[in-house]
């Protein structure tokens, strides 16, 4: 069979297959599209590669609110100015606390607090900023319990239990060198300073509004890690296993 070809003008276009003469006159009759030799990815790795001011939030930003939450919602920084804490905490000592406590865990004896002032403890301190106003000691007693001491030379009870004070309380130093009794009311607690020849907690204020003990709503953290100065990092003990014979209060 012949396979010539006739174009529409009768020109005989020989031995040409008809696809092929056709395509070359579809290609004559209408511009075909030039395909791109570049990648497709190419142009959207171009554009990946600038650095935009949305990019620069994100990276600038994102760590920045990250830090502020934690600092806003769970850790607390505070510099020491007193004795009151010796030698657990020397003046100049800066302290991480946690704020989850007392908030979502409760509090225990032996925790070292940081609280608001509860009633004007604090007058006639120099030294601190107006805005001040916080104080740090250890918890002896939760609500209910009863922190007794008979006088100088003469241990702390808690619910009639003695407790061995040695692990944390200043070397040379009693555990109080008068006596006292109180028993600790609802929503409250009792503290002192492990330095207690030179610190006014508790046992000083009985006479104020609370009876010298200090609300729950104004603890704000518990002490966890000494952080400043360097030669001084180390974490905070609550010691809680001085008062692990401690019996729980009546009232509590």
């Amino acid at each position: 069979m012949d396979n010539t070809v006739m174009n529409d003008m009768g020109n005989d276009l020989g031995n040409v297959p008809a696809d092929t003469w056709r395509g070359e006159a579809q290609s004559a009759g209408t511009p075909r599209r030039r395909r791109s030799r570049r990648p497709a990815h190419a142009a959207r790795k171009q554009s990946n590669d600038s650095f935009s001011a949305r990019d620069a939030i994100l990276f600038c930003g994102v760590p920045v609110l990250v830090v502020l939450l934690v600092r806003l919602l769970l850790i607390g920084c505070y510099t020491i100015p007193s004795r009151s804490m010796e030698s657990t905490i020397e003046p100049g000592d800066r302290v991480l606390t946690t704020k989850l406590t007392p908030k979502i865990f409760g509090l225990k004896r032996g925790d070292i607090v940081v609280f608001h002032d509860p009633a004007n403890w604090l007058a006639g301190e120099t030294g601190r900023a107006a805005n001040d106003d916080y104080l740090i000691k250890r918890l002896i007693g939760l609500p209910g319990d009863t922190v007794e001491c008979k006088g100088a030379g003469r241990p702390i009870t808690v619910n009639d239990v003695a407790i061995d004070e040695s692990a944390y309380i200043k070397d040379g130093v009693q555990p109080s060198s008068f006596p006292f009794k109180v028993t600790v009311s609802a929503g409250h607690v009792f503290v002192m300073g492990d330095n207690r020849s030179n610190s006014a907690d508790s046992r000083f204020h009985q006479d104020d509004g609370d009876g010298g003990l200090v609300p729950m709503g104004k603890v704000v953290g518990v002490a966890v890690a000494r952080y400043w100065p360097l030669n001084r990092l180390s974490t905070l003990s609550g010691h809680h296993e001085v008062f692990k014979d401690v019996p729980e209060g009546s009232a509590s």
